[in-house]
């Protein structure tokens, strides 16, 4: 386009907004097609969009290829926004987007309109090609009159080494028939096409095919290959041989009838592979060699073609718009020979297809027959000449036959298309010239066409040549003289009877016709199928179709039509009919052929209505909604219809009345038509008419508005409400708010007379936009309108709200309902699913900015001024408005949060003044949060904000910060438990759900929310109940029960589907539920507490003795089934996840898992595995080290526990049977233990059992198993932390004093830093905090059950003096003169601590020395200082330092006793004792040694 500025010319290129739009529709779908992997039709699609792209940009295209291209592409990109579920692109007539700004809210609105109508036509249209399963496929093929089949060619593999011609068509091997036109093929002697740009491209869809043709018993797909070279293959010399001699080769042939009837599924993608048949004589025709072939199969060597296929229902134009992927612009069509079973008004089609089909041929004064080649031209009256060989190949200007060698009575059988101009068809005729081939080149330049024959396409009565064969005359003469028109036009072109006679005297005397005469010994045979919509072979029709030209023949021909064949009428519906209404219209004057005309268009109908041509239907339903154009027959058509009926009524014969009620359906149509074509003509005169107000008398005006009037009241008179009546009314309603101004709206206020009437006004006027708002009024992807709507609605909304200000705001005119009205109005507005940015494509979200703006930060601020402004009245929407501005606060919009949750903090000062606290506040907001952020809203980023905007908020009142801070801690949990909840939600694990359902239920517990605690504790019941953990599920509510009381109270009603009633009665039902589900899990001994718990009620509380004696039966069949049915017992395994990759709730934690019945290791970890799919698996059972804990990746430990028995009191030293008993060994237990083998020390081998240890880890559950989940987290009280890292210490300083008495060269310094760090005065031995914290009264009268923990504790801390001391007493003797100051500092410290410790906790001795010295005088332990010593001494040191754990007496005597007393040697014991145990975060190790001493 070119548009001036000032004295120069900007030219700009129109083009650009569509390519602009292309680019942007690309950049859209294949973000999305990577994200869902849209079948391969949006492949298509995407690829047919970047292909025109590419021609867009060239700039070369005409405008009208440029018009129809823009088109393709505009249709192409809306119907893949549809099938993508995006949003619709609204378009002006020429396909440019329509601007917003510059259209108005009427034309948008029916824009959308049109374009939803056009693109749900077309879902349409696919939709009835969605390949359902089989069977659907092939009912589909059964119902549709037009069938297709697609082919692509992939590969042809032959050994060849020349040219190639591959003739592909359908074939009926019963009939010996061509079915379809051949499709054309030209292959390359270097084995690919000849037109290399056409690999992988060689597509055809053979088309036309009706339900006669699937009836046929079988149908081929064949192919006939044609050699395009020398006479003989065997010839070598290139340049002595003849060469483009078209040489019969072979043909390839696959039996299709299961394919193209639907009884096999195909799938394009799919290859099929079709052997090759090679000519072996010469007298092996193509056609004979197909025929041979269809019946008997051979050997082809893996020579032949590679296929795909895929039957395809519809014709080309059904086929183009529901297979692009397939059918595309450059996909061939070979049509069938023949029509199909429906020819479509506007279907114009003219070919005659002509077979060469035999010939014989005299050798005349050769030696050996000839080698024919038949040379075929289409002429006229001049000589000029055009042909078409095939589908798929360029028009030829003539044809040349294969040529078979030596063969006296070629046949041939050939094929192909004479494609002609209608008008030239007159003039036109066709020549066949015969010339001998030779195998020499040199021979073969001096030969000479020797014969030629010829034939006409149309008759002197103006038909079209007759189907079927025609035996042609062969003239023989001057070669030069056969090229002549003049010279053999005049003679017969056919052998017949009629012409014998002539053909006689012919050839007696040959210089009266141009020096030609007949060849008695040649004859040429063909074969001609005319398939023209213009062309009849019927006389009477053609006299029909052309009445002009002999009218005195009109009514002669209307009453003849009823005996021309229905096949033919119906060819020729259009054209039949356009020809009846037109003698109507041009005889509008007279009424002679009025009854004619109606009889022939009744005749017409009735055909249609037969069985045979029913598919025809379609095609005069289209003729009359597209072609039909004489609005004036209207009238003719009424007055016979009334003339039969008024014959009728009066009792007289009428004999076409029954044809006539039969097709009146019909006739109605056409008159109904009419109207529609009239009144639209009506309405556009009038229009002009008014639009020239002013110019014409006031009468004229006032007339045509009343005709106008009376037009649309017929129009509407049935006063049908349509679907789409809402929207247009809702449309038309912000068409007039967008053209308001705010004069326009001040003036309407001020027409209100009172307050009341404007408050009314207001009130109705939120309530009606929150309708429109929350109702959806357009659909979804009319995303233009929607937007312009909540534009339009948002400037009336803030236009609305300065008069709230103005007019509502002072306490004596406040009215709460209104402003109440617009705060839920403001925020369904701004959380209105269409103005969420963060859910759209970055494409879209830039579009809306662009063009909108992010409408929900304008309304937010305006809601956060509003509230502002409310003063003392903000008590009044406390707790009410709590939710709604919770729903703003979470849309995620950095600047909109900040702008609205000081709300918040607004609202609980509100609160606090007015009641001294903000409980409301509070539990409105707890119940809300769990409601919104389950729902999708909220995130970590939330949460963050939440937090320090409230806290700074309270920075400033210190009279709240307290409370502030303790709400934000609340709610930052809750929201820590909401995110991983609803993050797992999504999540395939179960597990993952129950866990963070349990975190929630437990933090609802914790902060006394028993609503929002029993909510979830039945989620918890379903998901156990969906994966058959029905003991579980008992667990789960029979927490709920422990709130309820046997009393007549009223319930409170916690869940939606609970109905009133007492707690009595709800925690009887919830018994009787729960204990179906302890009996479904072998669970007997808990339902039978239930039981007698129940049966106690019914017996002394309700006294209801028959229920009592039912719960009787069923705890006596319990107790039945505990001692009769076998309990498989379950096993248990160790779960530990290690690895950041986990979410908070898993990291880092072990948890132990109460397999199911009969389930083995491998399955469950098979299970969990597969739950985390990313994860390693972890083949070590010990605690991995931080390098794995601190790792992004997931890794899993799995292994098997043994759950430790807890007998219960009332079973302890009695015999009970073991039923009984088995079932506590895996139930009701809390701690597990897990065993492995270690070597330690010298290995012996005649002993393996000496250096064998075992290493037991123990494991303590939070909770016993089974209960609320089928797994508990293992847990360390802080006092077990304490005397681990005690024991550690010890065990520390033990394990240098080792290494330092067994290697004097090592360096002091570790020893010095080690003992400095815990005799520290500020360390003070590392217990000063254990003190502050367990050895207080507070937590022995809270904690009774750790007295014997307690005790451990202060015994290592015990025990740690000697090992100092021995450690010191090491470090003086090794220490250097420059560090002497240092240690004795270190042995000042040590006194303090030693005095100290001994005062508290009591003296431990190691050894005393002199009895030492004594027994090794006496050879009891004979050992000098070194490794001996050294050796002693850690035995001695493991023994006396470690066995603390043990708690049984015989330990602590050994700990405690003096080494002077005889019983008490280390060295003596005979018993097994536990040589290590320690707690180790989640895992309490033991060792023990298999040693005897």
């Amino acid at each position: 386009s070119v548009c001036s500025c000032r004295d120069e010319e900007i030219i700009t290129s129109a083009e650009m907004p569509l390519v602009k739009e292309v680019t942007t529709t690309l950049r859209e779908w294949g973000s999305i097609w990577k994200q869902l992997y849209v079948v391969r039709r949006l492949d298509r699609l995407m690829w047919d969009l970047m292909e025109w792209r590419s021609q867009l940009l060239s700039g070369t295209l005409p405008s009208d290829e440029f018009k129809e291209l823009k088109q393709k592409v505009t249709s192409k990109i809306d119907y893949g926004n549809k099938i993508l579920e995006l949003d619709v692109v609204v378009r002006d007539a020429d396909g440019n987007i329509l601007d917003p700004e510059r259209a108005s809210v009427i034309s948008l609105f029916r824009a959308h309109e049109d374009a939803t109508a056009k693109i749900t036509e077309r879902i349409k249209e696919e939709q009835s090609n969605v390949q359902l399963d089989h069977s659907g496929v092939s009912a589909r093929i059964q119902s549709s009159p037009t069938h297709s089949l697609y082919v692509f060619v992939r590969n042809f593999v032959c050994r060849i080494g020349e040219d190639s011609e591959l003739f592909m068509s359908l074939y009926d091997p019963i009939k010996q028939t061509n079915i379809s036109e051949n499709y054309l093929v030209r292959w390359g002697d270097k084995g690919l096409p000849k037109d290399i740009e056409m690999l992988n491209s060689l597509k055809v869809v053979f088309t036309d095919l009706g339900n006669k043709d699937l009836a046929r018993e079988k149908i081929y797909l064949i192919c006939q290959i044609v050699r395009v070279g020398r006479m003989d293959l065997k010839d070598t010399n290139h340049k002595k041989w003849t060469t483009g001699l078209r040489r019969p080769f072979g043909v390839a042939v696959m039996d299709i009838s299961d394919i193209i009837k639907g009884k096999t599924e195909c799938d394009e993608e799919k290859q099929y592979f079709i052997p090759f048949h090679p000519v072996i004589a010469e007298n092996d025709f193509l056609h004979t060699l197909l025929n041979k072939v269809t019946t008997s199969r051979g050997d082809s060597g893996g020579q032949g073609l590679w296929v795909t296929m895929k039957a395809l229902v519809g014709d080309i134009v059904q086929i183009r718009k529901e297979y692009p992927h397939l059918v595309d612009r450059s996909t061939v069509v070979a049509r069938k020979l023949g029509f199909p079973e429906i020819i479509m008004p506007g279907d114009i089609r003219n070919d005659i297809y002509l077979t060469l089909h035999s010939g014989d041929f005299d050798k005349y004064n050769k030696t050996t027959q000839k080698n024919v080649e038949v040379i075929m031209l289409v002429c006229d009256e001049e000589g000029k000449n055009s042909i078409c060989l095939g589908a798929g190949d360029r028009p030829v200007n003539e044809y040349r036959s294969v040529i078979y060698y030596q063969i006296k009575q070629p046949r041939w059988m050939e094929t192909f298309k004479v494609a002609i101009p209608l008008e030239e068809m007159p003039r036109i005729h066709l020549r066949f010239m015969f010339r001998h081939r030779s195998s020499q080149e040199s021979k073969d330049k001096s030969e000479r066409n020797f014969a030629m024959a010829f034939v006409r396409l149309m008759k002197e009565d103006g038909t079209v040549l007759r189907d079927g064969i025609h035996e042609l005359t062969v003239f023989k003469g001057d070669s030069k003289r056969m090229e002549e028109v003049s010279s053999y036009l005049s003679l017969p072109s056919e052998r017949s009877h009629s012409d014998s006679h002539k053909t006689a005297t012919l050839m007696r005397s040959s210089s009266s016709v141009g020096g030609l005469s007949v060849s008695s010994r040649d004859t040429l045979t063909i074969a001609t199928l005319v398939c023209s919509t213009k062309l009849t072979q019927n006389v009477g029709l053609l006299g029909l179709l052309k009445w002009r030209t002999r009218p005195e023949m009109l009514k002669q021909n209307l009453q003849e039509l009823k005996l021309i064949d229905g096949e033919e009428v119906v060819k020729f519906l259009q054209d039949t009919l356009d020809a009846l209404f037109n003698i109507m219209m041009e005889h509008s004057q007279t009424d002679d052929y009025d009854i004619l005309v109606f009889d022939a268009l009744i005749y017409i109908i009735g055909l249609i209505a037969d069985r045979k041509f029913q598919h025809f239907n379609t095609v005069l339903e289209a003729y009359i909604k597209q072609h039909f154009s004489a609005t004036l027959a209207y009238k003719k058509q009424m007055s016979v219809l009334k003339t039969y009926l008024d014959v009728s009524s009066r009792g007289e014969a009428c004999e076409p009345i029954l044809r006539t009620l039969k097709a009146l359906e019909y006739i109605f149509k056409f008159i109904v038509h009419c109207r529609d074509i009239l009144l639209p003509m009506m309405l556009r005169e009038l229009s002009g008419a008014l639009a020239v107000v002013g110019e014409g008398l006031q009468d004229e005006k006032r007339n045509s508005v009343e005709l106008l009037n009376n037009i649309l009241e017929v129009l509407s008179r049935n006063d049908v409400v349509r679907a789409n009546q809402r929207s247009r009314v809702v449309a038309c309603m912000t068409a007039i708010l967008s053209q308001m101004d705010d004069r326009h709206y001040s003036r309407y206020i001020e027409t209100f007379s009172g307050t009341t009437d404007l408050v009314d006004f207001l009130m109705e006027t939120f309530l009606l936009f929150k309708d429109l708002i929350g109702k959806h009024v357009y659909p979804s992807d009319w995303v233009t309108m929607i937007m312009v709507q909540n534009r339009v609605f948002l400037r009336a909304i803030n236009t609305y709200a300065d008069t709230m200000n103005h007019k509502f705001l002072d306490n004596n005119s406040f009215e709460v309902q209104l402003w109440n009205n617009y705060f839920h109005l403001a925020v369904a507005f701004i959380t209105q699913e269409s103005l969420q940015l963060q859910h759209f494509s970055p494409t879209k979200r830039s579009k809306i900015l662009a063009k909108y703006g992010d409408m929900r930060r304008l309304i937010g601020f305006a809601i956060r001024d509003m509230w502002y402004k409310l003063g003392r009245n903000k008590t009044c929407f406390i707790p009410g408005m709590v939710g709604p501005i919770l729903e703003m606060t979470l849309i995620p919009e950095e600047e909109l949060r900040r702008a609205t949750i000081p709300i918040f903090f607004d609202m609980m000062q509100c609160e606090h003044n007015h009641s001294g606290n903000f409980k409301k506040f509070e539990n409105e907001i707890i119940l809300k949060l769990d409601h919104e952020v389950e729902g999708g809203g909220g995130d970590e980023r939330y949460m963050e904000l939440l937090q320090s905007i409230l806290l700074e908020c309270a920075q400033g009142r210190p009279p709240l910060l307290t409370e502030v801070q303790h709400f934000v801690t609340l709610v930052t949990g809750l929201l820590e438990r909401l995110l991983d909840y609803r993050t797992v939600m999504s999540d395939d694990s179960r597990n993952n759900r129950m866990s963070c359902t349990v975190n929630l239920l437990n933090f609802y517990k914790d902060i006394n929310r028993e609503g929002m605690y029993i909510r979830y504790l039945y989620k918890l019941r379903d998901l156990h109940l969906d994966g058959e953990n029905y003991t579980e599920a008992a667990y789960t509510l029979l927490l709920h029960s422990k709130l309820l009381k046997w009393s007549e109270e009223q319930c409170i009603l916690q869940l939606d589907y609970q109905t009133p009633h007492s707690q009595r009665q709800l925690k009887e039902s919830l018994y009787d539920t729960i204990i179906s589900y302890f009996d479904m899990g072998k669970m007997w001994e808990e339902a039978i507490t239930l039981c007698k718990e129940l049966a106690d009620q019914f017996e002394m509380e309700v006294f209801d003795y028959e229920l009592l004696g039912q719960k009787l039966n069923q705890q006596a069949k319990f107790y039945e089934n505990i001692m009769k049915i076998l309990r498989p017992k379950p096993d248990y395994f160790a779960v530990g996840y290690y690895g950041c990759g986990f979410p908070q709730f898993l990291r880092n934690k072990v948890f132990i898992h109460r397999g199911k019945e009969y389930e083995r290791r491998e399955d469950f970890q098979s299970q969990l595995m597969s739950q985390f799919p990313s994860a390693v698996r972890l083949n070590i059972t010990t605690m991995p080290g931080d390098d794995i804990k601190n790792s992004n990746m997931q890794y899993i430990q799995c292994f098997t526990v043994q759950p430790v028995l807890e007998i219960p009191l009332r079973l302890k030293n009695k015999p009970v049977p073991d039923q009984i008993i088995n079932f506590y060994k895996s139930n009701y237990v809390q701690r597990f233990q897990y065993s492995r083998p270690v070597r330690r020390g010298k290995v012996d081998p005649d002993n393996e059992f000496a250096s064998m240890w075992i290493e037991r880890t123990t494991f303590i559950t939070a909770y016993k198993l089974p209960g609320i989940l089928r797994w508990f987290e293992t847990t360390v009280s802080p006092l077990e932390n304490a005397i681990e890292t005690m024991g550690q210490t010890n065990e520390k300083i033990l394990t240098m004093i080792n290494q330092y008495q067994c290697d004097d060269a090592l360096p002091i310094n570790p020893l010095s830093m080690l003992l400095n760090g815990i005799v520290d005065p500020a360390v003070m031995g590392g217990f000063a905090k254990y003190e502050k914290a367990f050895f207080k009264d507070e937590y022995m009268h809270e904690h009774p059950d750790d007295r014997d923990k307690l005790l451990r504790l202060k015994d290592l801390i015990a025990w740690q003096i000697p090992l100092l001391g021995r450690g010191i007493s090491l470090h003086g003797k090794r220490v250097t003169d420059d560090l002497r100051p240092f240690h004795e500092r270190m042995e000042e410290c040590f006194k303090q601590l030693k005095k100290k410790v001994e005062k508290e906790y009591g003296v431990r001795e190691l050894v005393r020395m002199k009895a030492r010295q004594q027994k090794q005088k006496e050879g009891f332990c004979e050992m000098k200082e070194g490794k001996g010593s050294a050796k002693c001494v850690l035995i001695f040191f493991l023994l006396c330092s470690l066995i603390w754990m043990r708690d049984d007496p015989l330990g602590r005597a050994l700990c405690c006793a003096r080494s002077d007393s005889p019983s008490a040697h280390w060295l003596d014991l005979n018993v097994e004792r536990p040589l290590r145990h320690t707690q180790r975060g989640d895992h309490a190790h033991t060792h023990v040694s298999l040693r005897s001493k």
